[in-house]
């Protein structure tokens, strides 16, 4: 007899003839959708027999495999960053899918966060591990670390708390964008990425610096924006910097592709049509709205791929592990039109 196919969030979708975002949203018990339609998405998801909501006989774990979010990743102030993480969601409910199992979701809340509170499907089902996916606080990535159970820290991790790791290969990535920028001739290059919130903008603060030293470049410190207070204050930090500087670099490398699109708009501002000069490359991928009909040149992260090695590796575990280990997936440059020739 053939395997059972898996359900999908998309079944549930096409079943009630709703988007599937509608279908996320009410199973995440977010905003967006009526009551009336959450009760429907979630009686539907039980009578099809969708991951944790599906009836299971007693004792049975059920195949699943628990995935923490904090939700300041899906905000929807930001539409691209939450189309970017929202892909990695559905990514990683297909990758864990394909290897016959349930992805839970768990969304992690601001004040779950500051209390130290753990999903309350950490101790109401049944779970084979947890992947931790996006940034939280170090404290609450300890809580989830000190938990008995296999574990694997997906786009973030903390050094501190060794573990199994996915990230993008953002030094080498780095590295790469640099020298494109070294390339095209470009020598004064600066650099803007809050590397005290993420090891993400830290490797990547690295491999701009290697690429630099490689070959034999100064970096001027004025010309690098290294720290920041918070993800919500990153325009109004870039354009304080910008009025700090009386020359710019010919060039900016950027942690991300927001820091690149915000900073393409802050010296619109400031310098007008003449602003497209000054060359930018970021990170990430994302498909933001051009700026004056500029299209940032980035190193895209390998979304699917990451999904699939993160599952791969959870379920490779025999038990808790917390061993460094690290899988790095080698992001894709993309070309835009960001880059001139010196």
């Amino acid at each position: 007899m053939g395997r059972k196919k898996k359900v999908s969030m998309q079944d549930i979708a096409d079943h009630l003839s709703i988007s599937k975002n509608a279908v996320s949203l009410a199973l995440l018990n977010k905003k967006g959708v009526s009551e009336e339609m959450r009760s429907r998405v979630l009686q539907t998801a039980r009578e099809l027999g969708y991951g944790e909501f599906a009836a299971k006989p007693p004792g049975s774990g059920g195949g699943n495999i628990l995935v923490l979010v904090p939700e300041r990743i899906m905000s929807y102030e930001d539409n691209d960053h939450f189309q970017f993480y929202h892909d990695m969601i559905w990514g990683l409910e297909k990758s864990i899918r394909k290897k016959g199992m349930n992805a839970v979701i768990a969304p992690i809340d601001r004040e779950m966060e500051s209390r130290l509170e753990l999903p309350r499907h950490c101790s109401d089902i049944v779970y084979q591990g947890i992947i931790l996916f996006g940034i939280v606080d170090k404290a609450y990535a300890r809580v989830v670390w000190e938990l008995d159970t296999p574990l694997v820290m997906l786009d973030s991790y903390y050094r501190d708390l060794p573990c199994p790791v996915v990230t993008s290969a953002n030094i080498e990535g780095a590295w790469e964008a640099v020298s494109v920028l070294i390339g095209a001739g470009h020598r004064d290059i600066g650099f803007i990425g809050p590397t005290n919130l993420t090891t993400s903008h830290e490797e990547r603060w690295f491999g701009y610096w290697k690429a630099m030293q490689e070959h034999k470049l100064n970096i001027a410190d004025r010309f690098t924006l290294t720290s920041s207070q918070s993800f919500d204050h990153t325009e109004k930090e870039i354009g304080t910097f910008l009025k700090g500087l009386s020359v710019l670099p010919s060039a900016f490398f950027c942690g991300n592709d927001r820091i690149a699109y915000l900073l393409a708009r802050q010296l619109r501002k400031r310098q007008g049509e003449d602003s497209t000069e000054i060359s930018i490359v970021g990170f990430d991928g994302l498909k933001y709205e051009e700026v004056g009909g500029l299209k940032i040149t980035t190193m895209s992260v390998e979304k699917e791929k990451m999904c699939n090695a993160a599952a791969k590796l959870l379920l490779s575990l025999s038990g808790p592990s917390r061993e460094m280990v690290r899988v790095h997936v080698a992001p894709t440059l993309r070309h835009g039109n960001s880059v001139r020739e010196r």
